[in-house]
């Protein structure tokens, strides 16, 4: 399948959704990425780091966590994995588990594979892994499979009024 993808860096170029119209909506500069998601790749993250040529360690997947009484946002690089535990402590709270998929969809307003951390129907609590800072630049979901949008890891926690915190694990 041939590489698609496009990097101009802008507050509105590529697919228009709501991940991208809250980063326009803030004045947040970002670049739109896409490319071809091929329908039978489960590895979502993975497949974008590969398409786009980027390291997996600048690649950043959206996981929602079920706190029990409420929905969080767990932002962590598809090299690693969320630490339960860590993201746990980092929201004050007990236990956390991975939501269910029908949850994390309904909550959000995407679909697996396409969930960002931007332009969510709910503002929910969002913890961005600490690894985030160590790059220029991260990607992240912009709300669709096959669309990542690159910004800086301080905007990025700017825009979904996250923190950062050590949540994920090798």
């Amino acid at each position: 399948m041939p590489r698609q993808h496009g990097g101009d860096r802008t507050r509105s170029a590529g697919p228009a959704t709501p991940a991208t119209a809250a980063l326009d909506r803030l004045g947040i500069d970002h670049r739109a990425h896409t490319y071809a998601h091929d329908p039978a790749e489960t590895g979502y993250g993975a497949e974008a780091a590969r398409e786009l040529g980027v390291t997996p360690e600048r690649i950043f997947k959206t996981l929602l966590v079920d706190t029990g009484p409420a929905l969080a946002v767990a932002v962590v690089p598809v090299a690693g994995q969320l630490d339960l535990k860590a993201m746990a402590a980092a929201l004050g709270v007990k236990t956390v588990h991975l939501a269910d998929a029908a949850d994390a969809e309904r909550s959000t307003g995407y679909v697996i594979g396409g969930i960002s951390p931007l332009g969510q129907r709910r503002r929910l609590a969002t913890i961005i892994d600490s690894s985030a800072l160590e790059h220029d630049t991260v990607y992240v979901s912009g709300g669709r499979r096959g669309f990542q949008v690159e910004l800086s890891p301080t905007e990025l926690i700017r825009a979904t009024a996250g923190s950062s915190r050590p949540i994920a694990r090798a």
